[in-house]
């Protein structure tokens, strides 16, 4: 049974930065296509970013150039990087693993494990 635990949320003024991980037991991350989504009351679940087994990465347009994915397949561990963050941002982030191929278009319905999830709050 593969678990994913998400940890490094917290509560950030603007144009600060905070570095979500997300650990993985019960298999091999890389095994995985991984994605982080966020989920802001009363919106949609979205795709951030995702990285693949080949180290290949997607994001969000409203991320671009201001979040970083990226995985440590010693620690079985993903990561997303985030600076210069915008009140928007405010959200439930969750990380997610795909069996199959992913991208941050894929939809939530591709992703067969999910963590519980960890807030993130950027005040202005």
């Amino acid at each position: 049974q593969v678990q994913l635990v998400e940890s490094g949320g917290g509560s950030v003024q603007a144009g600060g930065s905070l570095r979500l991980s997300c650990a993985v037991s019960g298999n091999t991350i890389s095994r995985y296509c991984m994605g982080w989504f966020r989920q802001a009351p009363g919106k949609e679940r979205e795709g951030v970013a995702t990285i693949n087994w080949l180290g290949s990465m997607t994001y969000a347009d409203s991320v671009k150039g201001r979040f970083t994915v990226s995985q440590d397949n010693a620690k079985n561990t993903l990561y997303l990087q985030m600076n210069s963050l915008k009140p928007e941002d405010t959200a439930m982030y969750y990380c997610a693993a795909a069996v199959f191929g992913c991208t941050v278009a894929s939809g939530p319905q591709r992703f067969n494990y999910w963590g519980q999830g960890t807030q993130v709050t950027v005040s202005s």
